[in-house]
């Protein structure tokens, strides 16, 4: 069992805010950037998906 505050966190490349390591992220966390659907669709349209 895991702990949350052991879990890996980033902070999100739109709204700034820290988010955790999720399990459906095990295999692509490095290319993890946005903490949801929703910022990653609003950096794109914002045009800053850097």
């Amino acid at each position: 069992m895991h702990l949350k505050p052991h879990l890996p966190s980033k902070t999100c490349g739109h709204c700034q805010r820290p988010f955790a390591w999720r399990r459906k992220w095990a295999r692509c966390w490095v290319e993890v950037r946005f903490c949801s659907e929703r910022c990653r669709r609003e950096a794109r349209r914002a045009g800053r998906a850097t």
